[in-house]
């Protein structure tokens, strides 16, 4: 497939060993009458089963910048998919974006339910070693990881970056097995500080939960993607910080 020249310099940030063999594929799956579409990278060359790391779309739905999170991913020694909340061939744009995710947000238990079946796509796949799965996702993916983890979902961890923080209540959060990395922008709109407070208050208030919030000066919403918003700073660093507990939780080989 062919990435938007933005994405392939990103891209190229996380170097290609020549001893690596990534291989690319969409996948179609489903969850009740919906037909879905993903996108699975993995490192063919790479000893196998590996590490998996689901990941869920912005409110775009499966497109360039999930699947080059993926390729790097896949290059640094993990099975990744993209997993599709919206629907094979719904890929929004503007105000149609906005719209379609509003829907999802209005149904967190198909939202949940969407993700669990890209969660459980990438867990059968016979490359991936399904005792040693995470989450993460991106603005509109970000909360719907977040809402997968109130589940009990059997991931080891899950990051939101720049996604929506939704305090519940009554609050659900004591079902949350997954270790939880929140990486949020200092300048975001959509996520100002009382929504962060809400959110830390109830998992406090949850019990035993291992979780941590790293907020990044100046930047706003969907500072990771390419694009107006992109800040190569706090991306750099969000990135690393996910890598290092991606690595921390899963136990997966050391990266640089």
């Amino acid at each position: 497939m062919t990435l938007s020249p933005a994405h392939e310099e990103l891209l190229a940030t996380v170097p290609l060993s020549s001893e690596s063999r990534i291989e690319t594929s969409d996948v179609a799956y489903g969850h009740e009458e919906a037909e879905l579409e993903g996108y699975f990278a993995y490192d063919a060359a790479a000893e196998r089963p590996l590490p998996g790391v689901l990941i869920v779309h912005d409110w775009t739905g499966v497109g360039d910048t999930v699947k080059m999170r993926a390729q790097m991913l896949a290059r640094l020694g993990f099975a990744a998919f993209a997993a599709d909340v919206y629907g094979r061939g719904i890929r929004p744009q503007g105000a149609d974006a906005s719209a379609t995710a509003r829907g999802f947000y209005a149904d967190l238990p198909l939202l949940r339910a969407r993700v669990a079946a890209g969660f459980a796509e990438l867990a059968a796949n016979t490359a991936v070693d399904s005792s040693r799965l995470a989450v993460i996702g991106y603005c509109f993916g970000g909360s719907a990881a977040l809402e997968f983890a109130r589940t009990g979902a059997d991931a080891r961890g899950v990051v939101s970056l720049h996604g929506g923080l939704i305090a519940h209540d009554p609050s659900d959060a004591s079902a949350i097995r997954a270790s939880l990395l929140i990486l949020t922008g200092g300048a975001d709109p959509v996520v100002p500080d009382t929504d962060i407070a809400a959110f830390q208050d109830e998992l406090r208030a949850a019990g035993d939960i291992d979780w941590q919030v790293t907020t990044y000066s100046g930047a706003p919403h969907a500072f990771t993607v390419p694009g107006p918003n992109y800040r190569p700073t706090a991306d750099a660093r969000a990135w690393h910080a996910m890598l290092a507990f991606l690595h921390e939780v899963l136990a997966a080989p050391p990266v640089e």
